[in-house]
């Protein structure tokens, strides 16, 4: 349907970005690779005998020709040099066999483009090529499986060769040789070789099919050979058994065959041997085949036969329209004129109808008919195509009776298989004028159902390749007949394929029914509004499922022709929907469709889906209760237009109906179980919406209902499983935000103090719960309670959710809640407003000011992690858009409150959270780091160094920089090691980048890092200082592995690089010194990956002068006894490397027998056997051999 709606125009609209979209589909205007092809091809004798080249050449060859699979037709004006050239090799003798295949593989190449149809034509076809070929194919080996190409292209030259219009025995000759051997006449020399290429497993067995369409189809092959042939095939698909794969093989050959044969042969030479053949295929049952090829021959085969037993001819009865242009249908000038066409033919044709029709036509149409239900799309789309194909030569009330046999295919007794199968049958009828105007009364009905036609399968659904040949037919009628015909039925159809086009579910349905509703509008003219939907209903625009359901719907049903099919459509078929997505969908596109139709709303569809949410259907239930919760708020809103509430537009039964759903729900427990994970968010909606509706229920029981069901939904989320949970909690957070603001505050804004103690303290109690979930959840409920409620209770909030922040950080557990909470800190704050000089238990003021921004700044340092992974990322994420949105609120409300201390270490914990390795955190970090340097309303008081920063990172920096980019971001975030006040929180990031595992994210932070310390390699001051940061950084974080791993290999990569080369000239440097002594802490880990990141540092700290030199040298040889044989294996390596870079360190007699030693050694042997080869390498460093440690677990010796 794609390609039928290109072919006939494109309706989108005129913007150049849509034009450039369609220019792009056929940008080729010729074939631009001549000069290539030329040369590729001149070039393959000096190249076949070499494998790689050749393999090369044949690549280059296919990217070439590929590109023009889409428009063969332009490679038409060159196929004839390219052919003579790769021929031109062929018949060389001189060429060797390697050469001679190399060419046909090229010869395949462009026939597989430009099809063996057009290809083959080319071929010479003198009578002088015919024993060159034969000779070619005889010398050619069947079981070599490299060759194929070879002998499929000799098979299609043989093909055009063989029809010389002389026959074959004048080729002979003189039969026996001077040996006088007897030699085969040539016809039987082809006929054997067509024999035994269609029983191969590869693809010349096509080839051979087509071979003997047009070799038994010569007039002396058939006199001689024609019935021998057809009894050599029927024998040999008789022995088959169909079960094995060989027997599949010679029955797809012997299919094939025969298929073509009837195809291409004369009725009047097969007719004698119909009966025979179509016998065999019904002993053989083929149908039942599990092949589907195997089913298609068969199928294909016998529409073949039913047509060599008619006669061909055209149906005087058939229905025949006119002019078939497009500008003629569009235009007013021209009247459209389209009658049966009469003629001297027709008569004579109308006075043969009553000719006898053969018995064997019956089982031929019955076949066809099973065919249609068959399981594969390929055999039912054959049998289609041989329905409309024998129906044209059969007389009208024999065709009508095959017609009825389709339609008796569009039945809920059928599975979806017949229903395809049905629709591809009625396409090809009506395309072929075969399905008169008459019987479209009752095929019209059968295609709108067909056009909406889903089963329920298990977890998914069928049907989607129904609705799909729907369309398709709906195609083919445009083109088939009168708009006259149609104008009935135009209401039914064009409704139907607009609702198809918006709501299916599947993208391929909804562009089959765009292309179908413009091809109408276009054939037929007679589509309400047709040129204004297609406009925004075109293929492109559908191809988003939410644009379909929220947008184009509601655009469509602006015409009132359209807009109650759309809305009831969605009540039946689409609020039951088994995807939930779709049920989702459906209610959000009823509450856009309200306006367009409110009376029907409320008095049609709002009684109608009541009665649905409180019925047994699952998934009815869910979408209705979510359509009235939608269409209610709907209404209000309209309402409020026209100053009516809610209650004077729906009756009082809705109202008491809406009402009662929630009772009904909890007395049958349908809020249990598997069931509930849908119910609870859908009546979570229901409760938002009516609250948001000012539905009249205030101090009315179903308000302690409905906190009922959300309180217990909060305590009981740890029972929903996992997948519900997160729309549930988003759904229960909504509801309740809504339910507080409407109905426990009074008119003056005052909230009701019994319910507002009730559900503070509980949601704080809530917050001590073990369970993560309940946690989360009362986190959140305490976020989106509205102002009033938390006035007077605001300190009370905020200590219970910074005490659940702090205790559960330090235990490291309840990750999610404390996500949760930090969010929750944010919405309270935003909530109850900033005063400078308010009071703290109702505004955010100047008193509780540090304790928030203090709970935030430490969340920021949350770095938990479990068998998840760094779940502490979740917090920190939540955190940095917590003081966002809060910074941004203090800074506009009360700036004086915003002091430089929380300033600060919020600018710095950003930038070090800019230098992070997840790129998802990066990049939140960066932006919100710029926000705050750019924000000039309000702008944000007391930023370290702002000028400085506004060079760094200009304004540009918000729209162009990528920081989910390493190779942008840490460009500019190494810049920030300059500035001494960002310089520690940077470095501490940074090095956790540098010295990670991703690949990208290393090369382009350590990149960035050394480019830094380039730039200040001649300042010993500023160089001096970076050290004192890293040390302290190691320091600070020596047990942590989290940073002290990756520092470690950072340490390494810089050390390497010369990065502190000014301070090796300096004995005893501070730097390296009190690097040594943390590194020989480091030492006594048990984490062999910081044991291995220790010893590349004090492999790299040997360049050092002075006493450190000996003191590495010392624990290199410590490590060289490590318990672990990893260790001392690696320790081994590293230091056989370090001797070789720095060989100037020992005497230089030595050198050699230390660097065998530590080759030869075999280090993971045990510490008794590595022991005196350690000593040996002290005595001849001049390190004192350690001793051996009497008491205590042994780490070294």
């Amino acid at each position: 349907m794609a390609l039928s709606e290109a072919d006939n125009g494109w309706s989108g609209g005129e913007e150049e970005g849509e034009v450039d979209v369609i220019v792009k589909t056929c940008v080729l205007s010729g074939f631009s690779e001549s000069s290539d092809t030329r040369t590729l091809i001149s070039s393959l004798p000096e190249i076949h005998e070499d494998d790689r080249t050749t393999e090369t050449a044949i690549q280059r060859f296919l990217v070439i020709m590929n590109k023009y699979q889409e428009q063969p037709h332009l490679l038409d004006p060159h196929l004839e040099w390219m052919m003579k050239m790769l021929l031109d090799l062929v018949r060389n003798e001189s060429s060797p066999p390697s050469l001679v295949h190399l060419s046909f593989k090229f010869l395949s190449i462009v026939c597989k483009v430009r099809g063996y149809k057009i290809f083959m034509q080319l071929f010479p076809h003198e009578v002088s090529d015919v024993q060159p070929v034969l000779e070619l194919m005889s010398r050619q080996d069947p079981n070599d499986l490299q060759t194929w190409q070879t002998r499929y292209m000799l098979l299609l030259w043989l093909s055009v060769t063989c029809l010389i219009p002389f026959d074959l025995s004048r080729l002979d000759g003189h039969l026996e040789s001077d040996g006088a051997k007897t030699r085969e006449p040539t016809m039987y020399r082809i006929l054997n070789i067509a024999k035994s290429y269609l029983l191969v497993s590869d693809s010349p067995r096509s080839a051979a099919s087509v071979l003997v369409s047009k070799f038994m189809t010569r007039p002396d092959v058939k006199q001689r050979c024609l019935g021998d042939f057809l009894d050599w095939s029927l024998t040999t698909i008789s022995q088959t058994s169909g079960y094995s794969v060989r027997d599949v093989m010679v029955l797809d050959g012997a299919l094939q065959a025969l298929a073509k044969l009837f195809k291409h042969g004369k009725r009047d030479d097969l007719l004698q041997y119909a009966p025979t053949v179509l016998q065999c295929l019904e002993q053989k049952h083929l149908s039942e085949s599990s092949e589907a090829k195997l089913r298609k021959l068969s199928v294909k085969l016998i529409q073949r036969l039913g047509l060599t037993f008619l006669k061909p001819r055209l149906a005087a009865w058939r229905y025949q329209r006119g002019s078939r242009s497009l500008a003629a249908n569009l235009s007013a000038s021209q009247p459209i004129t389209a009658t049966a066409a009469v003629t001297p033919e027709t008569e004579t044709q109308e006075q043969e109808e009553d000719y006898d029709i053969p018995e064997e036509i019956e089982t031929v149409i019955e076949h066809l008919l099973v065919g249609l239900k068959d399981k594969e799309t390929i055999v039912r789309w054959s049998a289609a195509k041989g329905i409309g194909r024998v129906t044209g030569r059969l007389p009208k009330e024999l065709a009508d009776e095959v017609v009825g046999s389709v339609l008796d295919c569009f039945s809920f007794q059928e599975t979806d298989n017949a229903w395809h199968g049905g629709c591809l049958a009625l396409a090809e009828l009506g395309r072929r004028g075969l399905l008169l105007p008459s019987r479209l009364t009752d095929v019209v009905p059968l295609i709108v159902k067909s056009l909406t036609f889903e089963e329920k399968r298990g977890a998914c659904s069928v049907g989607s390749n129904v609705r799909d040949a729907a369309c398709y037919v709906c195609w083919s009628f445009a083109r088939a007949y009168e708009p006259k015909e149609l104008n009935p039925f135009v209401n039914q159809i064009a409704s139907a394929l607009l609702i198809a086009a918006v709501f299916d579910r599947n993208v391929n349905c909804r562009r089959a029914a765009s292309a179908a509703f413009q091809e109408n509008v276009g054939r037929q003219g007679t589509f309400p509004h047709g040129i204004e939907i297609l406009t925004a209903a075109d293929y492109f625009s559908v191809g988003n499922l939410n644009n379909c359901y929220l947008n184009i719907s509601v655009y469509i049903a602006g015409f009132p022709e359209y807009t109650e099919s759309l809305i009831d459509h969605l009540i039946t078929m689409k609020i039951n929907h088994w995807d939930s997505v779709i049920r989702e969908l459906a209610t959000k596109a009823l509450h856009n469709l309200t306006p367009q139709a409110p009376d029907y709303m409320a008095t049609k569809v709002l009684p109608q889906l009541l009665s649905v949410a409180v019925g047994m259907n699952l998934h009815g239930r869910h979408g209705a209760i979510l359509a009235c919760g939608e269409i209610t708020h709907a209404l209000y809103k309209l309402g409020l237009q026209t100053n009516r509430t809610v209650v004077d537009i729906i009756s009082p039964d809705c109202v008491e109906a809406l009402k009662n759903i929630h009772h009904l729900l909890l007395e049958r427990k349908q809020y249990r179980g598997f069931g509930g994970a849908l119910m609870r968010p859908a009546i979570f909606s229901l409760i938002e919406k009516l609250s948001l509706s000012k539905m009249p229920f205030k101090n009315d029981p179903i308000i302690s209902g409905w906190q009922w069901v959300i309180d217990d939904t909060i305590q009981t989320l740890h029972l929903i499983s996992s997948g519900a949970k997160d729309g549930i909690i988003a759904a229960v957070v909504s509801a309740l935000s809504a339910l507080c603001e409407e109905y426990y505050q009074d008119q003056t804004g005052q909230a009701d103090s019994q319910m507002q103690d009730v559900l503070v303290s509980q949601y704080i109690e809530g917050l001590k719960s073990p369970q993560v979930l309940n946690r989360s959840g009362s986190a959140l409920a305490l976020g989106c309670l509205p102002r009033a409620m938390l006035h007077n209770k605001l300190k009370q909030i905020l200590d219970g959710l910074q005490q659940m922040c702090t205790v559960s950080q330090k235990e490291g557990n309840f990750t999610e809640a404390r996500r949760d909470a930090v969010r929750s800190i944010a919405q309270v704050c935003v909530k109850a407003g900033v005063r400078a000089g308010g009071a703290p238990d109702s505004v955010l003021c100047s008193e509780n000011i540090a304790d928030v921004y203090g709970v935030l700044l430490s969340s920021l340092n949350d770095y938990t992690s479990d068998s998840r992974g760094d779940v502490g990322a979740w917090v920190r994420e939540a955190a940095m858009t917590s003081l966002l949105e809060l910074t941004l609120l203090v800074a506009r409300d009360a700036p004086e409150i915003l002091s430089a201390d929380l300033v600060k270490p919020m600018m710095c914990c950003l930038a070090q959270q800019a230098a992070e390795k997840i790129d998802r955190y990066r990049a939140h970090a960066g932006s919100v780091f710029l926000r705050f340097l750019h924000s000039t309303n309000p702008v944000v008081p007391h930023i370290p160094l702002r000028e400085e920063l506004l060079n760094i990172l200009p304004v540009e920096t918000l729209t162009t920089l990528n920081w989910n980019a390493p190779s942008q971001a840490y460009k500019y975030i190494a810049q920030l090691l300059g500035l001494p006040e960002y310089q520690y929180h940077t470095l501490l990031g940074l090095c956790v980048s540098a010295g990670g595992i991703t690949e990208s994210t290393v090369h382009f932070s350590s990149q960035s890092l050394f480019d830094f310390l380039k730039g200040i390699q001649n300042d010993s001051v500023a160089l001096a200082q970076f050290g004192d940061t890293l040390l302290r950084i190691f320091r600070d974080n020596l047990h942590n592995q989290r940073v002290s791993v990756p520092l470690l290999r950072m340490l390494s990569q810089m050390l390497a690089n010369s990065c502190f080369e000014i301070f090796t000239t300096q004995e005893d440097h501070p730097f390296c010194v009190d690097l040594l002594n943390l590194c020989k802490d480091c030492k006594k880990s048990k984490d062999i990956s910081k044991l291995r990141a220790c010893i590349s540092v004090f492999c790299e700290l040997i360049q050092f002068q002075g006493d450190v030199r000996k003191k590495v040298l010392s624990q290199l040889l410590l490590l060289l006894c490590h318990s672990f044989p990893v260790v001392r294996k690696t320790t081994s390596s590293q230091m056989y490397e370090m001797l070789l870079t720095y060989d100037d360190i020992i005497d230089p007699e030595v050198l050699d027998d230390v660097m065998t030693l530590l080759s030869d050694t075999n280090w993971e042997s045990d510490l008794a056997t590595v022991r005196p080869q350690r000593n040996q390498l002290c005595d001849w460093l001049g390190v004192p051999r350690p001793q051996l440690v009497a008491k205590g677990p042994v780490q070294v010796s």
